[in-house]
Parts: C-alpha cells; sequence; structure tokens
C-alpha cells in the first residue's frame, strides 16, 4: 500500500496561528491567510519583502525584538519565543484610531537535507481576549481577597482559614468564609458559594457576606439570620442559588446550632476520632423558592479539643464521581491528621483532597478546634 502524498501548501495554510515563512537575510518567502490577514496585504504585496521595511518607523523597538529574536536562532539553531508584547494596531475603518492588542511570536529554524539553515518560520498569535480575562480574574480575585476577612483568633479558639482559586479557571468563583465573635463565649462560622465567576460573583460575594455578618450579631440563631440573609439576596440580581452553611457555636453549652441553604454539610470530628456531617437542617438555597419561608435549624453537641470544618464543594466534589465519595475523603483526611494544630491540619487537608492537576473549582476552607 503507498503512502498518501503530502499537501504540504494545504499543510502551511492549515496550521495555527499566523504563519510566514523568511530566508536567513530576513525575506518573506510565503505567508498563510491568516497571517496576510493581519498585516492587511495580499501574498503577492509580502513576497519579497525585506522585513524592516514590513513595520512604520514608530514601530522600531517592536521590530527591534523580532529582528533579535530571529537572529538568535539564526545563530543558536533552538526556537526563541517571545511572550505578551504589545503591538497596537490601527483600524482600518476609522483613520488614526488604533487598538491595543497583545502577540506572542514564535521563531522557528527549518533545515535543509544537508542539515544547514534554509528559513526561518515565524509564528505569530494574537493572545489579546486572553490577557483580558486574565486581568479580569486578577481583578476578581484581588476583590474577593480584599472582602474576604484576614486570619485572625476569634475569642480565645484558633481556627484557620484558607482559600485556594481554581488554576484552570480564568474568572475566581463567588466563595467566601467570616468567623464572628458572638456575645458570651460563642463564635459564628459561616461559608458560602455564590453561582457565578468574574467580578460579578466577587461583588455579590462581598454584600452577602456582609449581610451574613451582621444578621448573625443580632439574630438568635443561624436560621433567622439565614432568613435574613435571603430577605436580602432577592434584592440582589444573581444573588439567587447562593449556598451557605452558618454554624454558631457555644462553648458555654458545647452545642453546634446549624442552618445550611443548599450547602455541603460541615464535619464535625469528636475526640473519639467519629465524624458527624451536620445535614439535619439543610433548606434550600438563598432565593430557590418561590416564595420567603421559615428555615430549619439543628443542635449537636461537642467535647471540648473536638474539630469543626467547613468548605465550599470545590473540596469535596469531583466531576463523574458520587458526593458521598467526597465525604469519605473529608472524614479520613480529619481523622488522620486530627492531633494537628488547626494551622498544619488545613494544609493537610487540602494537600490530601485537592486533586494533583490544577483545581477545577475554587475552595474555601475553616477549621476551628473546639
Amino acid at each position: 500500500m503507498s503512502e498518501p502524498e503530502v499537501d504540504y501548501a494545504a499543510v502551511f495554510q492549515a496550521l495555527p496561528g499566523a504563519i510566514a515563512l523568511l530566508s536567513p537575510k530576513m525575506i518573506f518567502v510565503d505567508a498563510n491567510e491568516e497571517f496576510l490577514q493581519i498585516r492587511g496585504l495580499t501574498h503577492e504585496q509580502l513576497i519579497g519583502r525585506y522585513l524592516p521595511d514590513d513595520h512604520p518607523a514608530n514601530d522600531r523597538p517592536f521590530l527591534l525584538k523580532i529582528l533579535a529574536s530571529l537572529r538568535r536562532v539564526a545563530d543558536t539553531g533552538e526556537p526563541d519565543t517571545l511572550t505578551l508584547e504589545r503591538h497596537d494596531v490601527p483600524d482600518p475603518e476609522q483613520p488614526g484610531v488604533w487598538h491595543e492588542r497583545y502577540w506572542t511570536l514564535t521563531n522557528v529554524p527549518v533545515f535543509g537535507s544537508d542539515g544547514r539553515l534554509t528559513l526561518l518560520l515565524r509564528r505569530v498569535e494574537d493572545v489579546t481576549e486572553l490577557t483580558e480575562l486574565i486581568r479580569a480574574r486578577e481583578v476578581a480575585l484581588t476583590l474577593q481577597e480584599a472582602m474576604l476577612p484576614a486570619p485572625r483568633p476569634v475569642g480565645r479558639h484558633p481556627a484557620a482559614v484558607r482559600y485556594r482559586p481554581a488554576a484552570e479557571a480564568l474568572n475566581v468563583a463567588g466563595d467566601w468564609y467570616d468567623l464572628i465573635d458572638l456575645p458570651g463565649d460563642r463564635i459564628a462560622v459561616a461559608v458560602g458559594d455564590v453561582v457565578g465567576h468574574g467580578l460579578p460573583a466577587a461583588c455579590i460575594m462581598g454584600q452577602l457576606r456582609s449581610a451574613l455578618s451582621s444578621a448573625s450579631m443580632v439574630a438568635e440563631g443561624p436560621a433567622r439570620a439565614l432568613e435574613t440573609v435571603g430577605l436580602y439576596a432577592r434584592t440582589i440580581d444573581g444573588a439567587e442559588n447562593t449556598t451557605v452553611a452558618t454554624t454558631f457555636i457555644d462553648w458555654d453549652t458545647h452545642t453546634i446550632t446549624y442552618s445550611s441553604a443548599g450547602h455541603p454539610p460541615p464535619a464535625l470530628l469528636q475526640r473519639d476520632g467519629t465524624v458527624e456531617f451536620l445535614d439535619q437542617a439543610t433548606d434550600p438555597p438563598l432565593g430557590a423558592r418561590p416564595q420567603h419561608a421559615p428555615r430549619i435549624q439543628a443542635t449537636t453537641t461537642f467535647h471540648e479539643g473536638a474539630l469543626l470544618a467547613l468548605y465550599t464543594d470545590g473540596l469535596i466534589e469531583r466531576r463523574h464521581e458520587d458526593i458521598d465519595t467526597g465525604l469519605a475523603r473529608l472524614a479520613d483526611s480529619l481523622t488522620r491528621h486530627q492531633a494537628d494544630d488547626p494551622e498544619t491540619l488545613a494544609d493537610a487537608v487540602l494537600t490530601d483532597l485537592l486533586p494533583p492537576e490544577d483545581a477545577t473549582d475554587d475552595t474555601a476552607l475553616v477549621i476551628a478546634r473546639l
């Protein structure tokens, strides 16, 4: 059976990105359609053109970088890349108007059958949209971190907090945590997760976190606090279906009173190593019901030295996996590391539960020693 004949001209045109071929003397030899579109030239206008003549005088700094990269390739025989270079382009329909653009340039040597350099392949990729997404992520992440409380002791009880943004997502999500001092030897610990990503989710997160913090200071219990926040959430576009779990911890009575609005259950690790998931007071997420309704709460007891963990779904949920599997992993990790202080334990739990590859969802975690 004969090998199929390869149409290298078709392959060249199909290569991803804008591709041009130059001679070692920086003369354009060929270019694909995408490169010609970027340059705004026809094939006949570009071929045979000297590279420095292809750039206007005010573009000299960018040209010098390109030439230096190509010369490195010619001298070393190794590829060379210019990452994230700004190069504005004129608007073809509005004379004098320029648009900010960002590019990645890769230059590769092409050798002949005798091993000598015959061509320089230049690949240009417009990464402006990706750059804008990265900027939006950085702004949202900065805003989110500014609105989350800094790690600090709450009353006399040690607690650790962690927030890990998803590495593969360009936009951060609306995960949050909070620890609130209450009258007496009590604190409230809460975590929440706003639907959506980016600046809108970060802004909604800040509003709901502040509302829950204020409501917790005056409400008689976590259910009433969530009722108040649920009413407030109905006035905020995008706040519907936010999940929240909140706990009121009382050291005088050694009790935890809790309520959940559609959120994964807090985990209570007792001194004997048993783990109890606080799942007896779960209602729908905020704003999910057609009409506002009272929320439920439940109470459980703890012994001095127990551990309480609240978290968002990024810690336990995995694609194509039952949530009970993630909860079992969390229980196992808490049991194995229960002797650690909260700071060490929080790091150990993240190491155990977050996937070895990049996490696909944001994660907030609070661990308190009771």
